[in-house]
C-alpha cells in the first residue's frame, strides 16, 4: 500500500516510457464454496518489472459487517469498493480455499498501461472508490474490463460465440451442487433473467471475460489488429476444495413428500367428508409469507427481479383469507383458486419456473377438490 501513492504521482506525472516495464493483466479466480464466490471472481494485476512493485486492483471488496447486509443486498442497495493489496496477499486467500487464480497479460502500449494505471487510482479515489453494487450488470467482473475497454488506443473486437444463454441458465450452471441456493435465487429472479443475454452481459460471470479475451483483438486507429492478450499463466494451481453440506433433502424431494403428504390427508379427508383447517392454514401461511417476499423484490435495485410472474401464486393475498378458513366460513378463496392456477401455468410461457412451483400450485388444487366436494 505504500507504493500507491507513489505510483499515483507517478501516473500523471511520469513519461509513457516508464510503463515499458509495466505489465497489467486480467486476474480471474475459480469459484469457492463460499455462497459469494461461487461465479468466480475477476481483477487487475499492476506489476512493475523493475521496481518490483505488484499490486491487486480488486472491485469486488465488501463489508459483510455492515448493518442490515443481507437486506440490503437483496434490494439491491449493497455497496462495493475498489480494494487495493499487494497481489501476493490477494493470491494466499484463493489458495487457501483451494481455487485457480489464472492470469492473462495484456498487450497494451505504455501510453495505454499508463492511462489504465492512472483511472485506477482516480477510482481509488475516496470520493470514488465505493459504488452501488449490480450482480449482472456492474460487478467485479465488468469493472475491470470497462476500465481497459477506455483506455485502449483503439477498441476492442470480440469474436462471436453464437450462444445466447439466459442469465438464470448461467446462474443455474453454478449452483448444480447447491440446490436450495438455486431455489432461492430462481425464487427471486423474474421474467428479465429468462431473456437471451448478449455477449457483453455475459461477462458478468469472470469465467466468460476470460474466455471472450483470450479471442480478443484490439482494432488500432490506423487499421492495424493486435492480440489483447499476449500470455497466460497459471499464477495459483487449483486445490483441493471441501464442499458444505447442505441440508441433506434436496427441494424437489421434500416437494415430493409434501405431494404424498397432501395427498394422505386429501383421501382422508374425502371418505370423512370434512376438511383438516390447519393443513390449510399451514399451506396459505407459507406461501403468503413467500409471497410477501416476492412482492417486495419488485422494489429492489435489482433489474432482473421486477415483473416476476411468480407473483401470481406467491402473493400475500393467501394471508388475508387464512381468518375466513379457520372459522370456516364460506370464502371466494377457493372459488378463485383454480384461475389463479391457470394464470400461473400461462405465466410459465415466459417464465421459467423452478419445478417445485409446480408443485405448489398442485397443493393448492387439491385443496380446491377437497373444499370442492367437502364444502357442499
Amino acid at each position: 500500500m505504500l507504493f500507491a501513492p507513489a505510483q499515483s504521482q507517478a501516473a500523471n506525472e511520469t513519461g509513457t516510457e516508464y510503463y515499458d516495464s509495466v505489465e497489467i493483466s486480467l486476474i480471474t479466480c475459480s469459484p469457492h464454496e463460499e455462497i459469494y464466490s461461487l461465479y468466480g471472481h475477476s481483477a487487475l494485476r499492476v506489476r512493475d518489472l523493475h521496481t518490483g512493485e505488484d499490486l491487486s486492483f480488486n472491485y469486488g471488496v465488501f463489508n459483510y459487517k455492515q448493518d442490515f447486509f443481507v437486506l440490503r443486498f437483496v434490494f439491491g442497495k449493497t455497496d462495493y469498493e475498489l480494494g487495493i493489496a499487494p497481489f501476493g496477499e490477494f493470491c494466499k486467500y484463493y489458495k487457501y480455499w483451494g481455487s485457480q487464480v489464472s492470469e492473462q497479460v495484456l498487450n497494451l502500449t505504455a501510453p495505454e498501461k499508463r492511462n489504465i494505471v492512472r483511472e485506477l487510482f482516480i477510482n481509488y479515489r475516496p470520493e470514488n472508490r465505493v459504488y452501488r453494487y449490480n450482480f449482472f450488470f456492474d460487478n467485479c467482473a465488468s469493472r475491470p474490463r470497462d476500465v481497459i475497454e477506455r483506455n485502449v488506443g483503439g477498441r476492442i473486437q470480440y469474436q462471436a460465440i453464437g450462444q445466447e444463454p439466459s442469465f438464470r441458465q448461467m446462474i443455474h450452471e453454478h449452483n448444480k451442487l447447491h440446490p436450495w441456493n438455486a431455489l432461492g435465487i430462481d425464487l427471486l429472479l423474474g421474467v428479465r433473467a429468462d431473456m437471451p443475454t448478449t455477449q457483453r452481459e455475459q461477462h458478468f460471470l469472470p469465467e466468460n471475460l476470460e474466455r471472450d479475451f483470450a479471442q480478443a483483438t484490439i482494432l488500432n486507429a490506423d487499421g492495424t489488429t493486435r492480440k489483447l492478450v499476449k500470455e497466460r499463466r497459471i499464477v495459483i494451481e487449483p486445490g483441493i476444495q471441501l464442499v458444505k453440506e447442505e441440508f441433506p433433502i434436496s427441494p424437489l424431494v421434500c416437494a415430493i413428500i409434501l405431494l404424498v403428504v397432501s395427498l394422505i390427508i386429501f383421501v382422508w379427508e374425502w371418505r370423512h367428508r370434512h376438511t383438516t383447517v390447519w393443513w390449510d392454514t399451514l399451506l396459505m401461511l407459507t406461501i403468503g409469507l413467500a409471497g410477501c417476499i416476492v412482492l417486495l423484490m419488485f422494489f429492489s435495485e435489482h433489474p432482473a427481479t421486477s415483473s416476476n410472474l411468480m407473483v401470481l401464486l406467491l402473493n400475500p393475498l393467501h394471508l388475508f383469507f387464512i381468518p375466513s378458513v379457520i372459522r370456516r366460513r364460506k370464502t371466494y378463496y377457493w372459488r378463485g383458486l383454480p384461475y389463479v392456477v391457470l394464470l400461473f401455468f400461462i405465466g410459465g410461457l415466459w417464465q421459467d419456473y423452478p419445478g417445485e412451483m409446480y408443485f405448489v400450485a398442485l397443493f393448492l388444487l387439491i385443496r380446491y377438490c377437497s373444499h370442492l366436494r367437502n364444502d357442499k
